[in-house]
């Protein structure tokens, strides 16, 4: 028996890697905020899933979460960070709210960092130890784009915490990974079709790749002996503007 956790599981990547893990023969906790978005892809997987709505922000409401988890299965052998969020809109970095600001920490570092000491603190103790964890850092972990400061901080911030965690695992057998994905279709990247803001001032339209290639990167990620890991892996449309941005 396997056991997968998948943070934003209720739509876009979170939904495309937890039904491919599903598919290879994972029991998939989901988890998110929205439970009706969470049943939707429990149905879609069709197997041995448990939806349970968090706020990966806050602590308390993820240590229930990991609860949970050790109460029905007890054990984890894999976590996908992917859960994360930034300011709507385009807003200037000198006109970012405290409180936006404060969601997107939250959400996208603290959320993630909530979740890993809840994978440790199970892998270190099962039989046998270990376990993956696998970070979905995003282009921005390399880029900015324009006016993005508060989701390009953490995503800067989300490569950091998978080295020390990719550290820190070590003595407990716990593989972490990053994967750092360029547009990759969703409701979140509809705009890109259309026309997203440039480094040079203009809007124009961006190219995207099927999210189902990243949910089998995610899964090539997954199927490797803990013996071996995929520290950081890109993967983007070919010719979206990363490369030579600006």
């Amino acid at each position: 028996m396997k056991v997968a956790l998948v943070t934003g599981a209720g739509s876009g990547i979170g939904r495309a890697v937890a039904s491919a893990l599903g598919a290879d023969g994972f029991s998939m906790v989901l988890a998110g905020r929205r439970m009706d978005k969470l049943e939707e892809t429990a149905a879609l997987i069709g197997t041995d899933c448990l939806p349970v709505s968090v706020d990966i922000s806050d602590a308390t409401s993820v240590r229930a979460l990991f609860s949970r988890i050790e109460q029905r299965w007890g054990r984890l052998d894999l976590l996908f960070n992917n859960a994360g969020t930034g300011v709507p809109g385009s807003v200037l970095l000198e006109d970012v709210q405290a409180s936006d600001w404060q969601t997107v920490v939250g959400t996208n570092l603290s959320g993630a960092f909530f979740c890993t000491q809840g994978a440790f603190r199970i892998m270190k103790a099962q039989s046998p130890m270990g376990g993956r964890i696998i970070n979905n850092g995003s282009i921005s972990a390399h880029v900015p784009r324009p006016n993005s400061a508060p989701y390009t901080a953490t995503k800067h911030a989300m490569t950091g915490l998978t080295k020390s965690a990719a550290l820190d695992g070590r003595k407990y057998n716990i593989a972490v990974g990053q994967i750092d994905i360029g547009n990759a279709a969703s409701a979140m990247t509809d705009a890109m079709v259309t026309g997203m803001p440039q480094a040079n001032g203009t809007i124009a339209p961006e190219p995207v790749i099927d999210v189902a290639i990243v949910a089998d990167a995610v899964r090539h990620m997954a199927s490797l002996p803990l013996a071996a890991n995929v520290q950081f892996i890109t993967i983007m449309a070919t010719k979206m503007p990363f490369i030579g941005r600006g």
